[in-house]
């Protein structure tokens, strides 16, 4: 079979025509650019909350899907927390989720889904049993108690005030809800490390009416990478102040690192509005970590608990490839967390300067 031929089989059309381009252009792109953007309430049937405590900062942000979605998750790094994740196994019973938490404040932040569970009951949505619901919120955390007060973090309270703002319009990105705390580039030190935030993104799919989109606090122990060519957007950065350190590369050359566990992880969603069952949404969560290691380097590690969840709001009428939303969803995942990295803004007082604001980002 040509290779051509082979493609087309995988993917399906028109699925396969209306991928997104991933031509990673060698000439002429400009790492300064921010990504495409849109955002993940773009696929229908979701809406997305922040809560920002501005006086640490940290915060927490919810995925509400009020029809219920069919979900998985798929966890790569070493250090995660995470609430209900097991429930989202394809052998398990439970088929669909009405809400996702992501959330600072390390384990304690947790709490915040107990919030996000009394505003659906609230509204009676959850998993019908006898004469009322158990709403089903995953979550997952990340690491920020070192940044600011360790005694400020997201409660049940939080997670109840971000159900409130939810909406199905654009989502604020940067030094909001879940990436609030956020920072990048921590190998060397918190002296070299950089703000980050949250980033989301969204691409319709040619003429399918299918849409995929991304939403990611990120939070890393690595730097944030253009894809297309390799170059450190955001990460840790030189003694002098006039560019990166590049951790990679210092890792390549010998250099030891010494990295507290539990200190980062990145935190994340992609959704779809095509229909799939239990299995293949684990299935794209786990493509969707390709997103991750194409634009943090290094990704994965023993000091990050990196997490993905997906989401099928199942409201699409044409039927959807596994292989190519989970290959797209790769792709604006990446474009996602670049730009949690660029709308970042610095906290002078904590010493983190942000990608637009440092003088040596070149």
């Amino acid at each position: 079979m040509r290779r051509r031929e082979f493609a087309r089989n995988l993917l399906g059309l028109p699925l396969a025509a209306a991928l997104p381009s991933m031509a990673y252009a060698a000439g002429g792109f400009d790492v300064h650019v921010l990504p495409e953007g849109g955002s993940i309430t773009d696929v229908p049937g979701l809406k997305v909350g922040h809560y920002t405590l501005t006086e640490r900062p940290t915060g927490c942000t919810v995925l509400i899907c009020e029809k219920g979605a069919t979900a998985g998750v798929d966890v790569r790094g070493s250090a995660p927390g995470t609430r209900e994740t097991d429930l989202l196994s394809p052998i398990n019973a439970v088929q669909t989720v009405n809400a996702i938490m992501l959330s600072g404040g390390s384990a304690y932040g947790l709490d915040a889904a107990t919030g996000v569970m009394k505003y659906l009951e609230e509204k009676n949505l959850g998993y019908k049993i006898g004469k009322g619901v158990v709403p089903i919120v995953p979550a997952a955390i990340l690491m920020d108690l070192g940044v600011g007060d360790f005694k400020i973090r997201p409660n049940a309270e939080s997670g109840y005030k971000a159900c409130l703002a939810a909406g199905t319009g654009p989502v604020a990105e940067g030094c909001v809800g879940a990436g609030a705390g956020a920072t990048i580039g921590k190998m060397f030190g918190p002296k070299f490390s950089m703000k980050s935030g949250l980033g989301t993104a969204s691409v319709k799919i040619g003429n399918t009416g299918i849409v995929v989109g991304a939403l990611v606090a990120v939070n890393a122990v690595g730097d944030v990478v253009s894809p297309q060519t390799g170059k450190v957007v955001a990460g840790a950065r030189s003694e002098d102040g006039k560019g990166y350190r590049d951790s990679m590369a210092a890792m390549m050359n010998g250099y030891r690192v010494v990295v507290q566990n539990a200190a980062n992880t990145t935190i994340g969603v992609v959704a779809t509005n095509a229909k799939f069952t239990k299995t293949q949404m684990n299935k794209i969560a786990q493509m969707a970590h390709d997103g991750y290691a194409r634009a943090i380097n290094p990704v994965h590690t023993m000091g990050d608990g990196d997490t993905i969840f997906s989401m099928s709001t199942g409201e699409a009428t044409a039927t959807a490839d596994v292989t190519a939303i989970g290959a797209i969803a790769a792709t604006v995942m990446a474009r996602a967390i670049v730009r949690a990295a660029m709308q970042a803004t610095s906290v002078p007082e904590l010493g983190l300067v942000a990608y637009r604001d440092y003088a040596g980002r070149g």
